[in-house]
């Protein structure tokens, strides 16, 4: 018994000798390191979303009716989300992000009521205007649609963004008259605020001929196989706004 305690006692002091010895000095360096690796993590969880939203380019903004929502049609393949790829096909990391607040049915005063919200919400380099079609179908003056227009350009640009106004024209069936003077509103207000225009996106698609469908039956909306035509018919007002971002 008594040679058991002694080689008790002789293992536990063996075992003693063996453990590592922590100072206070280690300890304190443990915990210096640990608190460093801690705070290098905090940095980069910080500062790293802050770096990309820094460098991110900011957003283009759609403001439209039917013509812009894709109406009839997946809006995967309108013209707007036609422009989005485009636009990362032609400046990469720089491209914009192209934000589609359009909704069908949608008048001038209706855009000019939402507009004040969706440039705090987005605050975007450029919008794009793409109204005034429902205003002519039914019937609304000219006058009214070409004030509204205004100061919604007048809202882009006291917002520090780039206006600018894509113009459509309505059927003859509404006389020449009219058909005239709603042509003239997106012409005036070019005229006077030195926006870029284009005239008339469907140029090329709304006069053509029904069987090569690029209109859908109600002859008011284009079809998926129109969209990059409409594109076409605007990118080349768009392409010199969107080089700047790169140099």
């Amino acid at each position: 018994m008594q040679r058991w305690l002694v080689n008790r006692r002789e293992t536990q002091r063996l075992s003693r000798v063996a453990e590592p010895r922590v100072t206070r000095k280690t300890a304190g360096l443990t915990r210096l390191r640990n608190a460093l690796a801690s705070t290098a993590l905090t940095l980069v969880a910080v500062l790293a979303p802050q770096v990309a939203l820094a460098e991110a380019p900011a957003p283009w903004l759609v403001v439209g009716d039917s013509l812009s929502a894709g109406y009839g049609i997946d809006s995967s393949r309108g013209w707007v989300a036609l422009l989005d790829e485009r636009l990362e096909d032609t400046l990469g990391n720089d491209a914009p992000e192209v934000i589609n607040a359009s909704i069908s049915g949608d008048t001038t005063e209706g855009g000019l009521n939402r507009l004040p919200a969706l440039l705090d919400r987005h605050d975007p380099s450029l919008v794009m205007i793409e109204l005034g079609g429902n205003d002519g179908l039914r019937g609304l003056p000219p006058a009214r649609m070409q004030s509204n227009l205004a100061s919604m350009i007048d809202a882009v640009e006291d917002a520090g963004a780039q206006p600018v106004l894509l113009g459509i024209e309505i059927p003859p069936n509404y006389g020449p008259a009219y058909t005239d003077a709603f042509r003239q509103v997106y012409r005036a207000l070019a005229d006077e605020y030195s926006v870029p225009l284009v005239p008339f996106i469907l140029e090329g698609i709304a006069t053509a001929p029904a069987g090569q469908k690029l209109m859908q039956q109600d002859r008011i909306h284009p079809t998926a196989k129109a969209q990059p035509m409409l594109l076409d018919n605007i990118w080349p007002t768009l392409e010199p706004l969107a080089l700047p971002a790169t140099q």
